[in-house]
């Protein structure tokens, strides 16, 4: 299934990598060269760990009374915070402003809270975020920023009208992160290798988001697979973007103020008047939804390797490479919530990528 791709249990490969599509898809013969990654551990510049705030019913973007107050969520986003980041920040100030006058109140400062405030300022409402943590500190600074929607939700357990809501997100993220490709943002497009068992997505209107997507065959790719999906999208590298954002929100006279909510009646306690819950996993406290989940995910960065010009998913891990080093990745660990990483889990992301790495034929 699409959405749960470069999904792993603990250390175990999930069967839901197998996800991947095509579109216009065509033959093309002779095995293409790739530089290989140079995977050592000498070449390890840092590990993290970040807790992914999953709910299998999706995405929570609702508008609550608390008081007098209009208390608008935005939280739940799974792996795909980064990508749907844009759209589901719009979709909640659609739903708060209407009706509202005054300054506006953000909590969280992940991508979430800082996209949320960006376009409440666009609109022209000053704000102020409140948070217990800021960027580097965030799961979003540490995620893998890759622009595709997975591990967000469970097929059978969303609605049609959240499906609506989804892809309403998808398309303003994909038109809104177009708009911001190049350095200055850490947003850039690159040829992306997935291991396919499938042609197709189940939900068609997602193929537009694997730009020139085509299945090559066993003798097309270098990896040792049998079927590989190679797709154009834009990868994000998230610090640069995180702090972008940040940059912007307090060049248009936003304030950051920190401040931690434990529950509502802390969050009652503000002067304004409409509020905007982005505290992703800590929305479970915070508001009791027990259906959120923390899915940890762990990488290890190694030093950048600045010939790398493609990315890869496959069943051994997930490779993406940024000005700041190349991400290995990962881990899909449902229910830990330690977002300290684990060396064992290291050395076997690492001895995984190693190893495809060596398989490569005709590399570059």
């Amino acid at each position: 299934m699409l959405l749960d791709r470069r999904a792993f249990v603990g250390t175990s490969v999930a069967a839901s990598l197998a996800g991947c599509t095509t579109v216009g898809r065509s033959v093309r013969s002779g095995c293409t060269p790739l530089r290989p990654v140079r995977v050592d551990a000498s070449r390890i510049i840092r590990t993290v760990a970040g807790l992914r705030p999953y709910r299998a019913s999706g995405f929570v973007v609702r508008r609550d009374a608390l008081g007098d107050k209009a208390l608008v969520h935005n939280y739940g986003h799974g792996g795909a915070g980064i990508t749907l980041s844009w759209g589901s920040s719009r979709l909640a100030v659609d739903l708060g402003l209407p009706g509202h006058q005054g300054p506006v109140a953000v909590i969280g400062s992940g991508v979430m809270g800082l996209t949320t405030a960006r376009l409440l300022q666009e609109a022209g409402f000053p704000v102020a975020i409140y948070t217990a943590a800021l960027p580097p500190d965030t799961t979003s600074a540490v995620a893998g920023g890759q622009v595709s929607p997975f591990g967000h939700f469970r097929e059978g357990e969303v609605t049609p009208a959240w499906r609506a809501q989804f892809q309403a997100a998808m398309a303003y993220s994909w038109m809104r992160f177009q708009t911001l490709v190049g350095a200055r943002y850490g947003i850039r497009w690159l040829p992306t290798y997935d291991q396919s068992r499938n042609v197709s997505f189940a939900d068609k209107w997602l193929d537009q988001y694997h730009a020139n997507a085509r299945l090559l065959r066993r003798d097309e790719h270098p990896f040792p697979i049998e079927d590989i999906v190679r797709f154009d999208t834009m990868y994000v590298e998230t610090p640069r973007f995180m702090a972008w954002l940040t940059e912007e929100v307090l060049k248009a006279g936003g304030t950051i103020r920190m401040r931690r909510f434990d529950t509502l009646a802390d969050v009652a306690t503000l002067k304004e008047t409409l509020v905007f819950n982005c505290t992703g996993i800590g929305a479970r406290t915070l508001v009791g939804d027990e259906g959120l989940t923390p899915v940890r995910g762990q990488l290890a960065v190694l030093q950048p390797q600045p010939d790398l010009n493609y990315a890869y998913t496959v069943d051994a891990g997930y490779m993406f490479p940024r000005g700041d080093g190349v991400l290995l990745g990962g881990t899909f660990e449902r229910g830990e919530a330690d977002p300290t990483p684990q060396p064992a889990a290291i050395a076997r992301i690492l001895e995984r990528h190693r190893q495809l790495s060596d398989g490569l034929r005709c590399a570059a």
